[in-house]
């Protein structure tokens, strides 16, 4: 009986260890590595990324790819804004493969990909004029685009600028806006450039590209001592009325008579106010004259040799019936000025230094005064230089500030001298005096001028 029974467990034996390896090989087969689906990791082996697809790239400018057209290069979106960021930044044009392979956002395999069908130069020149450059694009047109590379001067030797054109400024490496600049300068001086001295003070004419040219202009180093320019937008001093001066006594001469000087009206009324109200009555000698704001330093020089101070025209006596004892009064040292009644314009030498400040600090203040051609405002006299600044602010709180007869003009008219000598003009003298042979318009100046809000704050308080 044993006997069967081992004989029917081996087969039931053999059976189950058939049934078992079907089960394990249906399974393998099933799950063959080689079918499965690529997305799945197969957690015996290591995970395989598939390759890219295989970009078939074509001559292009970087310069005139869309945001999507870099994309389509292999660039990310953050990639793409990163460098049209740079573009930017470098001027709005990529000019060389040098200059776009600095960009961080494109690595060196990247450009290495990339770099034979870039349609730049190898490197920028810095010699190349502006044009247009054309290249084959991947539609079989071209792209056009103006290059703006810095330019530095082609000097073609010896040259005098008064020869040039337009065009042999643009081809020595101006632009045609800067060329024509300078044209329109040699212009306004009559033509010629007169000197080398003339010539560097266009301001189109940076200080480097002077230094540059300087030993190759055929001009004369200095200009001439009686040299005028001479044009219908300049001020000219043939246009000035011609005086036949005679002696005079400025005590003496009345509103019209200063008129008949070459004063306006109003400048005839302060030289008779400065003389009745701040020195009494009389001019005791020339320099009371020469320190009245509105007589300049030319008029007075004009004027000197013609100038009659009559002592017996001097003003000792008042009009009240004991001139004795106003005479007296005048002489008391105790009698003080009352400088509440006193306009800081017209304060004298001696009653600055009767109300504190030494010579140095009263001959500072009347000095920039002067120069001023009159304080526009109470700030002024305490920032005038080198005096003292509590002194200063004690005496703008004391006395009061008539600024009704300072001269003022517009940027179009204003004579060129007094452009040249102001304080707060003479900077950019000759900017405005360029700019008006074109432009008549003081909005105009303005915005062509770009000067800082406080400089011009500053200026306006000269201007009509």
């Amino acid at each position: 009986m044993r006997l069967p029974l081992q004989i029917s467990a081996a087969k039931n034996y053999f059976f189950g260890l058939a049934t078992s390896g079907a089960i394990m090989m249906g399974g393998l087969f099933y799950f063959n590595p080689d079918d499965q689906d690529p997305d799945v990791p197969n957690s015996l082996e290591t995970v395989k990324y598939s390759e890219p697809e295989k970009r078939i790239l074509n001559e292009f400018d970087p310069n005139a790819l869309t945001d999507n057209e870099w994309k389509n290069l292999g660039f990310s979106e953050r990639q793409v804004a990163t460098i049209l960021k740079y573009k930017n930044v470098v001027g709005g044009k990529f000019t060389s493969k040098e200059q776009l392979k600095k960009c961080y956002s494109i690595s060196e395999e990247k450009f290495a990909e990339l770099e034979p069908y870039i349609l730049l130069p190898e490197k920028s020149s810095s010699t190349s004029y502006r044009g247009f450059k054309s290249y084959p694009s991947q539609n079989g047109g071209n792209y056009q685009y103006k290059t703006f590379e810095k330019k530095t001067l082609k000097i073609p030797g010896k040259f005098n600028p008064d020869h040039f054109s337009t065009y042999d400024f643009v081809k020595m490496g101006f632009t045609e806006n800067q060329a024509n600049s300078i044209i329109k300068y040699r212009n306004y001086l009559g033509g010629s450039f007169i000197s080398k001295e003339k010539f560097k003070d266009c301001f189109i004419i940076s200080e480097e590209n002077y230094r540059k040219m300087e030993p190759y202009l055929l001009l004369p180093q200095k200009t001439p001592e009686n040299f005028e320019v001479k044009n219908s937008y300049a001020t000219k001093k043939a246009d000035k009325p011609n005086f036949s001066y005679e002696s005079f006594d400025p005590n003496l001469t009345d509103l019209e008579g200063w008129r008949k000087l070459g004063f306006s009206e109003k400048q005839a009324q302060v030289i008779i106010n400065y003389r009745d109200r701040n020195l009494k009555g009389s001019f005791k000698n020339l320099e009371d004259i020469a320190r009245c704001f509105v007589i300049s330093e030319e008029k007075f020089e004009e004027m000197k040799p013609f100038i009659v101070l009559n002592p017996e025209n001097f003003k000792t006596t008042s009009t009240f019936k004991n001139s004795n004892s106003v005479a007296a009064k005048t002489a008391d040292p105790d009698i003080k000025t009352d400088f509440s009644k006193i306009d800081v314009n017209q304060i004298t030498f001696n009653q600055l230094l009767e109300f504190g400040f030494d010579e140095k600090s009263a001959a500072m203040m009347l000095s920039y005064r002067k120069k001023l051609g009159g304080f526009a405002n109470r700030q002024q006299i305490v920032d005038t230089y080198d005096i003292d600044k509590n002194l200063a602010q004690k005496l703008i709180e004391t006395a009061h500030l008539d600024v009704s007869k300072i001269a003022k003009y517009t940027l179009a008219d204003a004579p060129e001298e007094w452009l040249k000598t102001h304080p707060y003009f003479k900077y950019s003298a000759d900017k405005i005096i360029y700019h008006r042979i074109t432009v008549r318009d003081d909005k105009k100046i303005w915005k062509l001028l770009k000067t800082k809000p406080e400089y011009e704050a500053r200026m306006r308080l000269y201007l009509r």
